[in-house]
């Protein structure tokens, strides 16, 4: 833990970035952003409230990201965890003056008429059903990727956020990081021609999660609460807290994980929605252990535009693309673009010599499953303080968060029935296929049912 000095020297800097946002957008590299509303938002006196579910990671950074925004205030901590609970309450203190209430069941905390938006970073199991409870509530939400566990719960938040008209984020910053947004800018305005086909790569060495063993439930967490809306399972120790990202009862894998970041760029760059065939070819190679989803994993994707894009995952071989343990590459018919982990891009002419390169502003560490770029998130987080605010548009609306989440969805889907997929390209629906198809939602917990 830092000391309160480092922690408001950090917060200091944090506001500073926020304050310097307003010129950024002033300048044209972000124009969804209004100087107007940013001055409004920067020197609103009424602070937007947030309550923060699931801290003990993740969550625990954007808490002491939104703690430290000039506009909000952490009021809440929510955590099955009570230890996450105290850790939390520590890495805020020096960021704002108030200490915030705590809470074992989120739900408490939606009964607050004084909270306004939610910040959701439980596990993937959890993101969809709590940003339902949080709009029924009638708080904004802010939920981590990806924006569900399975396609129809990606379904039924969109049209929640409809049916409720509250704004709802999802975390995927780099769709507000300045350099970034530049670089996806130039691409559609034809930096490189006509792009055909994109890249996206994710590389970890992770370690063995090895056999669990049923033990009796630690006195500090709440195990009923952390399954939640997931048909119940007997506690294993290899489970909490981060282990369960490779179980499909609960997790996702590293497609999702780490996928649904690149997979959103090339998408959002290459401009397309829904494809009209997917596959998935890989498997868990590396350990023999509890770890069910692909330790190595390649999603391929092709669009009725006549464009494809691929997605390599490599969880336990850390060996970087294009010197960049994570990122994208989009290749036209005049040459190349790479968007590495950072904020920052180059492009390449088709013998590929470098011809621009945009550097980062701030280093940045993918691999950092916590807090790799806390203060270029924070412009992620004041574009849905002004959403809020001024209903401005925003970056990452649940509509493109459900769309980009689904593509890499449907490559796990492929990968699990053992074929590829065809989809039909006006809704991303699986075609003619029921065992496919099964995939598509999940079974629940009885009164734990997610629906409008």
């Amino acid at each position: 833990m830092k000391s309160n000095s480092n922690s408001s020297s950090r917060r200091s800097f944090i506001k500073k970035t926020a304050a310097s946002s307003a010129f950024i957008a002033t300048a044209g590299i972000l124009p969804q952003f209004s100087a107007k509303s940013y001055a409004r938002i920067l020197g609103a006196n009424d602070r937007i409230n947030v309550s923060m579910m699931g801290v003990n990671s993740r969550g625990n950074a954007l808490a002491q990201n939104f703690a430290s925004q000039k506009n909000a205030e952490v009021i809440h901590v929510c955590d099955v965890d009570s230890r996450a609970i105290l850790k939390c309450l520590d890495s805020v203190k020096g960021r704002q003056d108030r200490k915030p209430k705590t809470f074992t069941d989120f739900r408490k905390s939606l009964e607050s008429k004084d909270v306004d938006a939610m910040v959701i970073a439980a596990p993937d199991h959890w993101h969809a059903p709590a940003s339902l409870l949080a709009m029924e509530a009638g708080k904004h939400v802010y939920v981590e990727k990806p924006c569900s566990h399975n396609p129809h719960e990606g379904e039924i938040l969109v049209q929640a956020a409809q049916k409720y008209g509250k704004v709802i984020q999802m975390g995927n910053q780099r769709r507000s990081w300045p350099n970034v947004v530049e670089g996806i800018k130039a691409l559609q305005s034809g930096a490189i021609g006509k792009v055909y086909f994109g890249k996206g790569w994710y590389t970890n060495n992770r370690k063995s999660i090895g056999i669990g063993k049923e033990v009796e439930v630690p006195n500090w967490l709440d195990w009923d609460l952390w399954q939640g809306p997931a048909p119940r399972m007997k506690y294993k120790d290899n489970i909490v807290h981060y282990n369960w990202h490779w179980l499909w009862h609960w997790g996702t894998g590293e497609a999702l994980n780490n996928g649904t970041h690149m997979i959103d760029l090339l998408r959002w760059g290459m401009q397309v929605d829904y494809p009209v065939k997917v596959s998935s070819n890989g498997g868990r190679y590396r350990y023999q252990d509890d770890w069910e989803t692909p330790d190595t994993q390649v999603i391929n994707l092709d669009f009725a535009e006549g464009l494809s894009m691929s997605w390599e995952g490599r969880s336990c071989n850390g060996k970087p693309i294009e010197g960049s343990s994570v990122g994208v590459m989009f290749y036209g018919e005049n040459g190349s673009m790479l968007i590495p982990g950072g904020n920052s891009y180059s492009i390449f002419d088709l013998e590929g010599e470098l011809i621009k390169e945009v550097k980062n502003t701030q280093e940045i560490d993918p691999r950092n499953n916590s807090n790799p770029a806390e203060l270029l998130d924070a412009l992620h987080i004041q574009n849905m303080f002004s959403a809020i605010h001024d209903g401005a548009s925003l970056n990452a609306d649940i509509d493109s968060g459900h769309k980009s989440t689904l593509l890499v969805q449907l490559g796990n889907i492929a990968q699990r029935t053992g074929r590829s997929l065809d989809i039909d390209s006006t809704n991303g629906h699986i075609l003619k296929d029921s065992d496919a198809q099964k995939l598509w939602s999940r079974s629940y917990e009885n009164g734990w049912e997610m629906k409008l």
